[in-house]
């Protein structure tokens, strides 16, 4: 039999096509199918409900989740020819989600339905289907909304690992929302008797997670569990930094304070702001030139001084973000992701008042006591605590008043006795607190060496992150005592698309109603950022956008969609600058965002406000913030990469040199053909001419399949790809 049922009752499936059975058995052909933003899919499992529900019409089916991840394909040949080996590399047997290739297309069956929470950026503008069934939601919310909607199934993958001789699954990258839906589909399932199935799909390639990513079997009613079905798992390329991300990401590094908290997202500007942080500690007298000759302190100084700092980091960093990305993981190598959190009141006041350090003594002893932590009779429950933070060794037991040692030592428990004190100093205590951590996440995604670094740390490092629920993340609610000490002097850091001039900020879709992504967590943070007496909200955005060929301010006077009202305004930074808003009047908002924007913009921006009469008719911008453009900043930066300072990939990356070089080149070739008259007509004019192709060209040409072109589209291309080869001196 391919079923098989274990101790706790939930039935084990070898075959997702008998697990689709079970669960159109349970639930009914009306099935509304849960499942995790991004990386925990269960992609065999889904495909299968999903090609079942194309063949049988009778299945209803609405697929409810976030950020469907795709391997890129390329959208002509010639992109197809660079990407194919590449993704045979990095994504190995990753099973593409069948859904979305008919999303993709509009080709959907009547009887399918796919409802996203979050897109990825850009991808679905067009797809007027995806744009009608796009939910908006927090992201503390999407368990609330899934249940709203109908959810009965939910599934995703997750890790197993025998612990003790007891079997346990980990919810690995995906711990963001089912310890609290499953709760509620169940108490929903006992007071309606609607049936629900809660699903579990095992990969073992998935890092094993601990802490809060931990549950019993037992959560799940059907686990698919076959060896054949470990894919390899969706990895996200570290992509080129460029230069404007590097240069927001310096600012942002002088807001960052030592002992503080950081929250910060995927992509380039998550990797130019790790890279700047390093830079700062690692590197701190080349950081504190460039921060001399950016103006940083000059045109900012006292909001650095205040809020942030320049100097290496003492006391390191702790982390607290809905996404555990790579960069966190960089600076936890680097050893700046460092200041422990502790999950008690008193000893996390007590560390961030300074009144004790993590390195365990007798002063720590008194302290709790004075803080009521523990009695100065210690009785079992004090002994329990003592060791559960490594304060006092495991070794120690108590019996009658009276703590006894694995030698023999007897010792009053009695802390108000100076010789039981002497005797528990020499015998009991222990070297340092332990069980404190230094990253607390709701999910992670991120390139094939973050997954391989998870998998590879040792039990003890592994346990300093704690993945979460993104209720316990995203806000304060439930124990906001102890998480306002752990998040101290948080600084919340997000992307946006466009900041109007009074400080409204446009992060997740266009005026026309389309979304280009979502919400997301981004508002659960400014909220929180708010809340937090020292914490600091920043957005970041880069200066413009070249829309059909032409440069756009991403700072405007209005716009007619809005993600983050005006009033939770905090501070927004671009390439040119830090702008503080939090506090401050119309007229000081506009000058401040005035001083950020490109200056090609700036007199258009400026000439709005007054017309509105929100700037006083004699206002002129400051003449040092009147020089905010690409050529100047690009001549800063080349100086600065000419000293080996911000790299294209500060992290590494999966593309081989040979792709690195072919990829410029495609680039190049593509800026050409888009605007440069003549271009195509230069290949057909040096197919017609002929030539001998350059030896250093041909493993290029063949990594490309155009070494044998046969068509005379294809010697055109070669040509253009050669002639674009020797411009760039690779050749």
């Amino acid at each position: 039999m391919d079923m098989k049922v274990d101790a706790k009752q939930a039935s084990i499936y070898t075959d997702v096509e008998k697990c689709v059975d079970a669960i159109i058995a349970k639930v009914g052909k009306n099935i509304v199918f849960g499942m995790p933003l991004g990386l925990g899919k269960p992609n065999h499992l889904i495909n299968a409900l999903y090609k079942r529900a194309k063949v049988d019409s009778t299945i209803n089916l609405r697929i409810m989740t976030a950020l469907s991840l795709e391997v890129p394909k390329g959208a002509s040949e010639l992109e197809r020819n660079f990407l194919e080996p590449f993704a045979k590399r990095v994504w190995g047997n990753y099973p593409a989600l069948a859904y979305l290739a008919d999303v993709n297309k509009n080709t959907l069956p009547p009887n399918v339905q796919v409802s996203e929470f979050f897109m990825k950026a850009g991808v679905y503008l067009n797809n007027a289907v995806e744009q009608q069934n796009y939910i908006s939601s927090n992201y503390t919310h999407i368990a609330r909304d899934m249940l709203e909607n109908g959810v009965n199934v939910l599934a995703q993958i997750v890790a197993k690992k025998t612990i003790n001789g007891e079997t346990l699954f980990s919810l690995s990258c995906n711990p963001d929302v089912s310890p609290n839906i499953v709760p509620m589909l169940r108490a929903h399932e006992q007071k309606t008797g609607r049936k629900v199935a809660v699903i579990a799909e095992i990969n073992n390639n998935l890092p094993f997670m601990y802490h809060d990513a931990m549950v019993s079997p037992s959560m799940f009613d059907m686990v698919v569990d076959n060896p054949e079905y470990d894919y390899t798992l969706f990895s996200t390329p570290n992509m080129t930094v460029e230069m404007s991300d590097y240069m927001i990401g310096m600012h942002v590094s002088a807001l960052i304070k030592d002992g503080g908290t950081l929250q910060i997202g995927i992509g380039s500007l998550g990797d130019a702001i790790a890279y700047s942080i390093i830079l700062r500690d690692k590197q701190n007298e080349q950081y504190r030139s460039v921060v001399a000759d950016l103006g940083i302190m000059a045109k900012s100084g006292e909001l650095v001084r205040r809020i942030g700092g320049i100097d290496r980091f003492e006391q390191g960093l702790y982390g607290a973000s809905e996404m555990f990305v790579n960069g966190f993981l960089e600076l936890y190598k680097e050893g700046i992701l460092r200041r422990k959190v502790y999950d008690n009141v008193v000893l996390q006041r007590l560390l961030n008042d300074g009144q004790i350090t993590e390195q365990v003594s007798p002063a720590m002893l008194e302290a709790l006591v004075v803080h009521q932590a523990i009695r100065i009779h210690i009785n079992s429950a004090d002994l329990a605590f003592l060791q559960k933070y490594g304060i006092f060794k495991n070794t120690v037991t108590l019996v009658n008043g009276v703590l006894h040692t694995p030698d023999g030592v007897e010792i009053p428990a009695n802390l108000a006795d100076d010789a039981a004190i002497k005797q528990i100093t020499q015998h009991c205590l222990g070297d340092k607190l332990k069980g404190g951590i230094l990253m607390h996440g709701g999910f992670f995604l991120g390139p094939k060496s973050f997954y391989e670094h998870l998998i590879g740390m040792s039990e003890e490092e592994n346990k300093q992150i704690c993945m979460t629920t993104v209720d316990n993340v995203n806000h304060l609610y439930g124990n906001q005592e102890l998480k306002t000490l752990q998040r101290k002097d948080g600084r919340f850091i997000n992307t946006c698309l466009m900041v109007t001039l009074t400080g409204g900020v446009v992060s997740d879709g266009l005026e026309d109603g389309r979304v280009v992504s979502g919400v997301g967590g981004q508002y659960n943070f400014v909220s929180m950022a708010h809340a937090l007496q020292d914490g600091r909200l920043v957005m970041m955005l880069q200066s413009h956008r070249i829309k059909d060929g032409e440069a756009c301010s991403n700072i405007v006077w209005n716009y007619g969609h809005m993600t983050i009202p005006r009033i939770l305004r905090d501070i927004v930074i671009t390439e040119y600058g830090i702008a503080n808003l939090r506090s401050k009047s119309d007229k000081e908002i506009i000058a401040e965002l005035l001083n950020i924007a490109d200056s090609r913009f700036q007199l258009e921006l400026l000439q709005k406000a007054k017309d509105a009469g929100k700037m006083p008719q004699d206002y002129v911008i400051p003449e040092r913030y009147r020089n905010n453009t690409p050529e100047a900043l690009t001549a800063k930066f080349r100086a600065y990469q000419s000293r080996g300072l911000f790299p294209a990939f500060p992290f590494s990356t999966d593309f081989t040199e040979e792709e690195l070089i072919i990829g410029k080149a495609l680039k190049g070739l593509k800026a050409k053909m888009g605007h440069k008259v003549g271009t195509m007509a230069g290949g057909i004019l040096n197919v017609i001419k002929g030539g001998d192709i350059p030896p250093k060209a041909i493993p290029f040409l063949k990594r490309m399949k155009l070494e044998h072109p046969m068509t005379f589209k294809d010697k055109v291309i070669q040509s253009l790809l050669v002639a674009q080869l020797a411009e760039n001196g690779n050749i």
